[in-house]
């Protein structure tokens, strides 16, 4: 009986202390940026709310647990809600905000009713800068009903994200149905994904999956640089983490080191000169044309397409949001039947228009677009593509467009490019070094050079040369910044521009990855000897040492140079002392 009574006083005493939470509001708010994995700018910051310090209702876990117990989850995510954004508006910040949403929450009349457009411009907040992400680890219980309130959430133009991508029910099912703007991977996947050669391949295939549906993919979790090193490599789009920064409860810049380490490990080993289609983005080649009020009649619409025969489609727009497309495809399939014009002509074209179109940012890549583009229906695959900025019309882009410009790229590319490694010829590169001095900036210019090569060529072919010539390719390429620009002049000479001087580091680490990778192409036996036996110039059989690399940098710190032809004549002379030395080196002057 007195245990009974106990349990009672203790109940009555846990609820009287939850209640108290909600009624005094004793919630506290803090915020954890997300980061482009790409150049480190904030893409927002997800709101995490904490209860009473100093309590066991501190965790937010333990506060949502007795919410549920007690039937009281609405009152208190409603309650996370609102601090989060009062929070944010003190702190006058312009940025995505990331609000937690529990599914059976977002379904819910209560939900519609206190998010309204006038609650939001209080706080100088709009939809689209709302992102509700709806975990993982919930079931839904009518996925249809849910999708309904998704569809209101998505025409409001608010975004959607998944959370704890990869656990909880049936992740890549959910995701086919929330068709979500964001994936954010579930911790776990990210943890010690640099020692987890499945991790790395399943977050490889999400990256994947995620442009093919329109998606951005978010890392959780990360805790290291070598985890960072890794989603980096990967290609996912944004990130956060404690590595990056902790839930603070006031908005401060990410630190110096952590966005410049974020700049650094964007290595790019494709081509780094001319354009890559991977870094150009949609906006490039979009076009602005001709749009229409929902109100036009479909008899005036029907006068456009005769006047125009090489308009394929027309964006309904109104107060720059696009409510939907019409193709000329579309529109006469709706008309040709025997009544179809006396039916709709007199109609507004909102009647007809296609709501299900496909549309892209304007800062969306051109090879996403294209993968996009292309896992459309037959039906709709060469219509138009849609282009947003912040969610207004921007212009639209042509199958045909697409295609134009990426055989521009690839054949103006190939065009100057070394076709061995892939890297700029000599035209691209004059020009860099140009633009290096023309900048007024700090550059240093690498010259490099392989020792005893056409020995090797000699003893071990000419195929087995070309090896060598990609070795040291891949050594200064891994060793480089991605805004450091690397030239392949012809056969084993190639050229790096950095705009800066501390090249001690990059040109050590090159010299140690090229040796490693070049003793790997040759054999046991002259490995062992340290030479190998070869004709000399002359004719005459004679010992060479093992290839090297001669690295020789010229810098305007202490002296400008007037063009291209000064700053080859200064590293042809540097490089001569290099050649002096036995191994590897560099000399930088």
């Amino acid at each position: 009986m007195e245990n009974t009574l106990f349990e009672k006083q203790y109940m009555d005493y846990r609820f009287e202390e939850f209640s108290n939470v909600l009624k005094t509001g004793s919630i506290k708010s803090v915020f954890q940026p997300i980061v482009s994995l790409k150049d480190s700018s904030i893409l927002g910051y997800e709101a995490l709310s904490r209860g009473p310090e100093d309590s066991h209702m501190q965790n937010p876990e333990v506060l949502l647990e007795m919410a549920k117990e007690y039937d009281k989850l609405w009152e208190l995510e409603l309650l996370f809600r609102s601090k989060s954004i009062e929070t944010l508006y003190k702190h006058k910040v312009n940025a995505k905000l990331f609000l937690n949403i529990n599914p059976s929450i977002l379904d819910s009349m209560k939900f519609k009713d206190s998010f309204t457009d006038e609650y939001l411009e209080k706080y100088d907040l709009c939809c689209e800068d709302v992102i509700f992400e709806i975990t993982e680890r919930t079931k839904i219980k009518d996925i249809d009903s849910f999708k309904k309130t998704l569809d209101y959430c998505k025409n409001k133009n608010y975004k959607i994200a998944i959370d704890d991508a990869g656990s909880g029910y049936s992740g890549l099912n959910r995701i086919c149905n929330i068709k979500p703007d964001y994936i954010k991977l579930d911790i776990e996947l990210v943890r010690d994904i640099d020692k987890d050669s499945t991790k790395m391949a399943l977050v490889k295939s999400m990256c994947e999956f995620s442009k093919l549906v329109g998606s951005f993919l978010i890392a959780e979790g990360i805790e290291t640089e070598k985890e960072l090193k890794v989603l980096i490599e990967l290609g996912v789009d944004f990130g956060q983490g404690y590595f990056i920064q902790r839930p603070k409860p006031h908005i401060i810049p990410i630190k110096n080191d952590v966005v410049e380490l974020i700049k650094n490990l964007n290595i790019k080993e494709k081509n780094q000169y001319g354009h890559n289609i991977s870094d150009i983005c949609i906006s490039t080649i979009s076009k602005k044309i001709q749009t229409l009020r929902p109100d036009v009649l479909v008899s005036d619409v029907d006068s456009i397409f005769k006047e125009n025969a090489n308009l394929f489609g027309i964006c309904i727009v109104e107060d720059e949001r696009v409510l939907g497309v019409v193709t000329r495809n579309s529109f006469y399939s709706k008309l040709g039947w025997q009544f179809g014009y006396s039916l709709y002509s007199s109609k507004p074209i909102s009647l007809i228009m296609q709501e299900d179109y496909l549309n892209v940012d304007c800062d969306m890549p051109i090879d996403m677009v294209i993968k996009v583009a292309m896992s459309r229906s037959k039906e709709s695959l060469y219509d138009h593509v849609t282009v947003l900025k912040n969610s207004k019309y921007y212009g639209i882009v042509t199958i045909k467009d697409l295609i134009e410009k990426t055989i521009e790229i690839k054949v103006n590319n190939a065009r100057h490019s070394n076709p061995l490694t892939g890297l700029p010829g000599n035209i691209v590169i004059e020009q860099n070094i140009e633009k290096a001095i023309c900048s007024n900036e700090n550059y240093c210019v690498l010259y490099f050079d392989i020792d005893n090569f056409k020995a090797y060529n000699d003893a071990y072919g000419f195929e087995n040369g070309d090896v060598i010539i990609k070795a040291l390719s891949k050594a200064i390429s891994s060793n480089l910044r991605s805004k450091e620009f690397i030239g392949h002049i012809g056969g084993d000479d190639f050229i790096a521009i950095l705009p800066h001087w501390e090249v001690d580091n990059s040109c050590d680490n090159i010299i140690k990855d090229f040796e490693s990778l070049a003793h790997e192409c040759y054999d046991e036996k002259d490995l062992k000897n340290g030479y190998i036996t070869s004709h000399n110039r002359h004719g005459v059989v004679e010992r060479f040492p093992l290839v090297s690399v001669s690295i020789a940098g010229v810098t305007n710190r202490n002296k400008e140079y007037q063009n291209v032809y000064e700053v080859a004549k200064e590293s042809s002379c540097i490089k001569k002392e290099c050649k002096q030395k036995n191994g590897s080196c560099y000399s930088i002057n």
